[in-house]
């Protein structure tokens, strides 16, 4: 079995796969306030067109797969997607991103299917800015949810911090706190969004400013993430426990080591999540088409990943929400 790499020698092993464009939250950088325009389930991939097009990713060395949204527990029997990843011959990591908020329900089941671990997004820790900015009054739940990943062995659970400024910037020290406890914390700069350009300008924070803020606490010490290699750079706070990670899209992007590919719920193939390009997969799966063609449309994704993406001139994606296309 060859690997794959695209046309700046990038090699190509994780696919992110969006198994729905449904979300039970709203937060405020992620979806327009009104919502999206939902896509009938028809017309989303079944797990079984998703399972095919895994197959014939493993046929190129992509040994890596995360699930994403939307919110991925929304979708009924998304156990069963598991369990056919799972079993999967060359998936070697099966992990999923999720909001927290029905893991409690899911967690013991997703571990006995076969996946290995969860990041959860949790963007505050008090009650009132948590419903502020997410729509929902479900801390709680994220809570439980977090605890019964722990307590599932879907290790190691890393929380998504997206860092506000004016919003949540005040809670950085108390993450860090956690992570002195033993939480693995990532702070995630603010994105751009074509429905919240404005919103973005006021309260983008970049992870730079966010480590001036963690300064009283003691020097950040360098240190490898305990499993994956994606995108953040990972340090621990003098004699904690857990680790504390940055995830910097603006401020300093990592295209130039991106090594993925993703699926979207509708059957699209994104050569770059910051473009509007895509490859379309489903109608060429309705159709009967075989593995070879497959491998030919993954490849097809790869030769068209672009160098890096364009913000820094004000290109912004245009034909979907960040919750379309899960991070």
């Amino acid at each position: 079995m060859s690997g794959i790499s695209d046309s700046f020698q990038r090699p190509i092993n994780y696919l992110r796969i969006s198994v729905t464009d449904r979300c039970n939250l709203r937060c405020i950088y992620c979806m327009p306030s009104q919502g999206i325009s939902l896509v009938p389930h028809g017309e989303l991939l079944s797990y079984e067109e998703i399972l095919v097009v895994v197959r014939a990713a493993v046929e190129l060395n992509i040994t890596r797969v995360r699930l994403t949204g939307g919110e991925p527990l929304v979708r009924s029997k998304l156990v069963d997607l598991v369990r056919m990843l799972s079993s999967t011959e060359g998936i070697d990591d099966l992990s999923l991103t999720t909001n927290g908020v029905l893991l409690r329900h899911y967690a013991p089941a997703l571990k006995k299917a076969g996946l290995k671990r969860v990041n959860i997004s949790l963007d505050s820790l008090q009650k009132d800015r948590f419903r502020y900015i997410t729509g929902y009054d479900g801390l709680a739940e994220v809570l439980q949810g977090i605890e019964a990943a722990h307590d599932a062995g879907l290790e190691p659970v890393k929380i998504n911090t997206v860092v506000m400024r004016g919003i949540n910037d005040t809670e950085i020290i108390d993450f860090a706190h956690l992570a002195q406890e033993g939480w693995h914390v990532r702070f995630i700069e603010l994105m751009p969004n074509q429905f919240a350009v404005q919103f973005f300008n006021l309260s983008f924070m970049s992870a730079y400013q966010v480590k001036q803020q963690l300064t009283s606490l003691g020097n950040l010490e360098s240190c490898l993430s305990s499993s994956g290699n994606g995108p953040a750079k990972y340090y621990r706070l003098p004699g904690a426990k857990g680790t504390i990670g940055f995830i910097t899209p603006v401020s300093e992007h990592f295209c130039f080591s991106c090594n993925r590919l993703r699926l979207t719920a509708q059957g699209g193939l994104l050569p770059c999540l910051l473009s509007d390009e895509q490859i379309d997969v489903k109608q060429p799966l309705r159709r009967g088409a075989l593995p070879d063609e497959l491998k030919q449309l993954l490849e097809q994704a790869v030769a068209a990943k672009p160098p890096g993406h364009r913000l820094a001139q004000g290109v912004i994606p245009q034909r979907r929400s960040m919750s379309q296309v899960g991070g």
